[in-house]
């Protein structure tokens, strides 16, 4: 809406091809429209920068009125020009993109899978270290050395795992 204010151009009134009669709180004057008001949703795309600036003008000065006093159309248009789907409005992706992104998506995790299979296939084995077994003679060593005798697992009523964290 700022930019259709900032870039309104000068345009003659005499090559407009409507005429509306816009009753104001004064004597009546004649506004021009370039497309009736009831038809703004439907033509204004067609319609070229310096009509839709036209067309943006005269449902400010509707709106200058009471809004009680305005029809049904020329609410409608106002909200359509102030909030319509068009200029920065206007939707980024074509319909049907979203399916096309989602396909996308989903082919880039599933590649990410198989990368992961090829090289977890291509690893060495884990250390001894990690398994069970050896966990389990952590703890016999830890207790035979009697560490951390205060809070650790050599204390009186322990009853943690200790250094078992494999399942």
């Amino acid at each position: 809406m700022q930019a259709i204010r900032l870039a309104r151009p000068r345009v003659s009134l005499r090559r407009l091809a409507t005429i509306a009669q816009v009753p104001t709180s004064g004597p009546s004057s004649v506004t021009a429209s370039v497309i009736p008001l009831s038809n703004v949703e439907a033509q204004w795309e067609n319609i070229s920068k310096s009509e839709q600036a036209v067309v943006h003008r005269q449902l400010e000065e509707l709106q200058k009125k009471d809004w009680k006093t305005l029809s049904l159309d020329e609410k409608k248009a106002a909200y359509y020009v102030a909030f319509g789907p068009h200029g920065p409005r206007a939707p980024v992706s074509p319909p049907g993109q979203g399916f096309k992104v989602f396909l996308g998506t989903m082919g880039l995790v599933g590649v990410a899978g198989l990368l992961t299979l090829v090289i977890r296939s291509q690893s060495p084995p884990p250390p001894k270290t990690i398994t069970r077994e050896w966990e389990e003679a952590s703890n016999q060593r830890a207790l035979e050395q009697k560490s951390n005798p205060i809070t650790g697992i050599s204390s009186e009523g322990y009853s943690g795992k200790g250094y078992v964290v494999s399942k």
